[in-house]
């Protein structure tokens, strides 16, 4: 026997066994069986992340995120967009068609968002042009381009000061 995943011991068969859970005794598992489960999700991930930034005309630059998240990001962003340009059929003719999304909104509304669902420390920069330079907590961090603006999104760790 393996040891595999911190203390979960597999055994390397052809036949399936079910993962039975006893007192003292070790989790085993088929390796072959846990490979397939943890690569074919993934795989689906990716391919339904990558259908959301084609279907939103997104171009993913840089992550360190959970795909999950990242579709809540392209979602929320696309969404914000969109509030901001309504359609011709409901703007009246006399007024500009199509107006310019404000980059303050949509970053503070983004931030807003994401500090609701996921806790404080998000941060947002949306912009047509902007140089960075950060630090960011682990699996925090988004850099992606929708339309004509590019959107950096991340979170840092906030630490409780005891102490003065």
């Amino acid at each position: 026997m393996n040891t595999f995943m911190d203390g979960i011991k597999t055994q390397k068969s052809k036949e399936k066994q079910p993962m039975q859970l006893q007192k003292g005794r070790p989790l085993t598992l088929v390796r072959d069986d846990c490979d397939k489960i943890n690569t074919k999700s993934a795989t689906e991930e990716a391919v339904k992340l990558a259908a959301i930034a084609m279907s939103f005309n997104v171009r993913l630059r840089s992550s360190d995120m959970p795909p999950h998240m990242q579709a809540h990001a392209l979602r929320c962003t696309r969404s914000l967009l969109d509030s901001s340009n309504p359609p011709a059929t409901v703007v009246p003719p006399t007024t500009k068609a199509k107006t310019r999304p404000n980059p303050t909104h949509i970053a503070r509304a983004l931030k807003k968002e994401f500090d609701s669902t996921y806790g404080p420390a998000w941060h947002c920069v949306v912009g047509a042009s902007f140089g960075s330079f950060m630090t960011h907590s682990p699996g925090g961090f988004v850099y992606f381009s929708i339309d004509s603006l590019s959107v950096l999104l991340f979170k840092t760790e906030v630490k409780l000061v005891t102490q003065l």
